[in-house]
């Protein structure tokens, strides 16, 4: 089983997210393109919040040098990204993939994340809380439905905001699968404790 995590926007929590669902299910991690930060890539922080041995991070098909776009940071490094060599690793694991930035992010002139999810894949759509939020959420699963793509389900990421997670919710019927609070800090033991809440709904989607 290979579970999507996509996100509403950039700095949305997509990161911690695929950490607990990577947590929750033991499952293997995998963030096809990195861009920036790569001593201290996505890969790198999803490592250090795991607890368990089971996990395995394989490493990102293509890893770029400057934190932006993945199509311009591409074009710094004078390379193009090319979808035929983003090959999903091979594992007899569950399969968490972290896309990057929102769902419409360019990788090259044509392609874009989206173009990364495969039909049975189990997406899941990260939202943070902030004024916007629902529009950006319903523009997001609309976009996803629009290219045929199922969604699994939805994580909420700030403080509870019945408002919001009712109306998103009610709108697009989709799964509740959880919510990260806004927490002081994140470490191993914080990450298993929302696994351990999130692992229900998980194993059901």
């Amino acid at each position: 089983m290979k579970y999507f995590i996509t996100g509403i926007g950039t700095d949305v929590g997509k990161t911690i997210a695929s950490a607990i669902v990577t947590e929750a299910l033991e499952a293997d991690y995998w963030k096809p393109i990195q861009a920036g930060d790569l001593d201290n890539s996505d890969s790198h922080k999803v490592k250090r919040y795991i607890s368990n041995t089971k996990s395995v991070f394989h490493e990102n098909s293509y890893a770029l040098n400057t934190p932006a776009s993945p199509h311009f940071a591409a074009n710094i490094d004078n390379v193009v990204i090319d979808l035929n060599k983003i090959i999903v690793p091979k594992t007899k694991n569950k399969l968490v993939i972290e896309g990057a930035g929102g769902l419409f992010v360019p990788l090259n002139n044509e392609d874009t994340i989206a173009d990364l999810i495969k039909s049975d894949y189990k997406v899941i759509v990260v939202s943070r809380h902030y004024l916007g939020s629902i529009n950006h959420t319903l523009l997001t699963i609309n976009a996803l439905r629009s290219l045929n793509i199922k969604i699994a389900g939805v994580i909420f990421n700030g403080d509870e905001n019945k408002a919001t997670e009712e109306i998103i919710l009610s709108k697009t019927k989709c799964k509740f699968i959880g919510r990260i609070e806004n927490e002081p800090y994140f470490d191993r033991n914080v990450v298993k404790c929302y696994a351990n809440l999130f692992r229900e709904n998980l194993e059901t989607l």
